[in-house]
């Protein structure tokens, strides 16, 4: 990679038997974001089946563009690091090699352990790789509780959980449309109406 190169998004490694044991301390006097992955130390060599050296994927997240010289430098500099750093291309896709959850076939590391600092909103970063997840939640959410309005739902969600709210922001428009749609679905006003004629049928 040309030394030159310029991102606000880095990726790094540090090796366990190398890192300084304060290494989250030293990030966060860096004063720049960052997160790290749980250590991988049942990673396989495919080549000799041995166990590679212990070691954590990272990433730091500047408010402003550095060169691949000045991030590199920084890190050999404060964590004993290994000099070659890339730019973060897709933060999801980090986020799945952080965890090998798009490769079963690998060894499958704990969301749990995964570390950040320095500022770094970590909640809300698994809450946006995770977004089919709660996708899922927030339309369960909305049936199970028969919300219709999309102020309904965000007062529902901000009570109740608000890395839900963060999302339902973000996807405002799908959100609006399917509350619509749901409001208007005859076939709900029929169930409804079912289960009044159902009601009034007990007494």
């Amino acid at each position: 990679m040309a030394k030159d190169k310029r991102s606000n998004k880095w990726a790094f490694l540090i090796y366990k038997e190398s890192a300084p044991k304060d290494y989250l301390d030293v990030l966060d006097e860096i004063h720049v974001p960052f997160i790290l992955s749980p250590w991988h130390d049942k990673d396989v060599n495919r080549s000799t089946g041995e166990f590679k050296k212990a070691h954590k994927h990272g990433a730091l997240f500047f408010e402003t563009l550095k060169s691949y010289t000045q991030v590199s430098e920084l890190l050999q500099e404060k964590l004993n690091t290994p000099a070659h750093i890339e730019v973060v291309m897709s933060p999801k896709g980090m986020y799945d090699y952080f965890t090998h959850a798009e490769n079963p076939e690998k060894t499958l590391y704990n969301i749990d352990d995964i570390e950040a600092g320095a500022g770094f909103n970590l909640d809300k970063f698994l809450a946006e790789q995770s977004s089919d997840e709660f996708l899922n939640e927030v339309i369960d959410l909305i049936d199970s509780n028969d919300i219709t309005e999309f102020e309904e739902l965000i007062y529902f969600a901000r009570a109740n959980n608000y890395l839900l709210l963060s999302l339902i922001i973000d996807k405002t428009y799908f959100f609006a449309k399917f509350l619509d749609s749901r409001r208007h679905n005859p076939m709900r006003k029929i169930k409804q109406n079912n289960e009044v004629a159902d009601d009034s049928d007990s007494k």
